[in-house]
């Protein structure tokens, strides 16, 4: 083994040919345990080709070992040979002490493939071999999470956090708290964010811990974290939103507006951030900016109905109505139809007299707006302008019906009912 202690001490400071040469040299003398060793020192150099040539020499002489098998297996995944590490998994026996890490491997290398059924079916067969095995109660809870099982993870993944000592470099707790935070069981959450926080600064767990914190309305806790991983990795460009809502939230505006324009930084095709620096800047008074912001999204993505919905609903209530209609006309070049844009393209071309067209606007969505106050006021008021009074006083009832304490509809309805 002293070769190999050698050639390692030459590799780590950096004489890396000369550490490789005095490997290869110690190779020629070496027994199989110092061959499996050598082959180890290979395998964390990233050198799989000579890894593979020793491990299967080692197979050849031990096919029923079962280290040399999931190390095999190993070797095999890494160079995406994922079929032929299954075989060799597969012939691990049920009594070998390697079996229970044989089904685990298993289990990742089927979900790899897709097959979920099967990886699940592995798994438990395993749990069955070995109820009381924490790895394998990991293992089932890990995999019910990334499948999306929330709940059916949580109970695996309990059973694992009771015995954490005994799987050193795993972060159950957080593990635990993404669980609960993705089933929507948010205090439950925080409490294990807390705790592997504590010992592990992770940049997804951070995030999570921020978004929980939002979710349940701590805004204080969610800017601390979300700050923190900002520090940590500001090129983590999913924090910018929920960051920037959380300083909303806590009226810091301008601090709100500064987390989205470092957000577009590091993400300047992010649409979302655009869309909130847009409504932000309407909040702030500025809503120039605001109205760039929106049609910068716009140009990047025409077909993005939120963007154009907030700019119209700002034309509209500025009064812009050829720029509102000019937007329309662009939106629908692009085959985008929505309601609410139909209604803002019919109340503009009210309001330029072309009547013709804005009545077409408002019964194409009538239906889609019988339940809408604002909507049916809109367009019964403007049915009596037309002189459709019938159509008009049956719209007006149908906003009272909705809210029957509107008593100036009520006056409306007796003066058409009268006249």
């Amino acid at each position: 083994m002293e070769w190999i202690k050698k050639a390692l001490e030459l590799i780590e400071s950096g004489q890396v040919e000369e550490g490789l040469a005095a490997l290869s040299k110690s190779e020629k003398s070496a027994d199989h345990d110092q061959k499996f060793a050598i082959a180890e020192v290979y395998y964390e150099l990233g050198h799989l080709k000579e890894t593979e040539r020793i491990v299967n020499e080692l197979l050849a002489l031990y096919p029923d070992e079962g280290s040399l098998i999931i190390f095999a297996a190993e070797v095999m995944i890494d160079g995406d040979k994922e079929d032929e590490a299954i075989e060799w998994l597969l012939e691990i026996k049920e009594d070998d002490p390697t079996y229970l890490q044989a089904q685990l491997l298993l289990a990742d290398l089927y979900q790899m493939q897709s097959l979920d059924e099967v990886a699940e079916q592995k798994l438990l067969q395993a749990a069955k071999a070995a109820p009381d095995e924490v790895i394998i109660s990991y293992g089932l809870g890990e995999f019910y999470l990334e499948r999306g099982d929330y709940n059916k993870s949580i109970p695996h993944l309990k059973k694992a956090v009771h015995r954490a000592e005994e799987l050193p470099n795993i972060e159950v707790d957080l593990k635990m708290a993404e669980a609960y935070s993705a089933s929507g069981q948010f205090e439950e959450a925080l409490v294990y964010y807390e705790k592997g926080l504590k010992d592990h600064l992770e940049p997804h767990a951070l995030f999570g811990y921020g978004f929980t914190a939002y979710q349940v309305g701590d805004m204080t806790l969610a800017i601390e974290q979300l700050e923190a991983l900002k520090a940590l990795d500001p090129d983590f460009s999913s924090l910018y939103p929920y960051l920037a809502k959380a300083l909303e939230a806590e009226n810091r505006l301008e601090e709100a507006m500064d987390i989205l324009k470092d957000g577009m930084s590091v993400d300047e095709y992010n649409e979302e951030l655009y869309i909130m620096a847009g409504k932000l800047s309407f909040k702030r008074q500025h809503p120039d900016e605001g109205e760039l912001y929106l049609r910068k999204v716009i140009a990047l993505n025409p077909s993005n109905l939120e963007a154009v919905q907030t700019l119209a609903a700002y034309l509209k209530h500025t009064e812009q109505f050829d720029q509102l209609v000019e937007l329309m006309t662009h939106t629908k070049s692009y085959g985008e139809i929505d309601p609410l844009l139909t209604w803002y393209e019919g109340a503009a071309l009210r309001e330029l007299e072309e009547y013709d067209e804005a009545l077409r606007c408002y019964q194409e969505v009538s239906d889609h707006f019988n339940e809408d106050e604002d909507f049916l006021y809109e367009y019964a008021s403007f049915l009596l302008e037309e002189g459709q009074r019938e159509k008009a006083a049956a719209a007006f009832k149908q906003l009272l019906h909705i809210n029957p304490d509107r008593s100036d509809v009520t006056e409306m309805i007796n003066q058409l009912e009268l006249d």
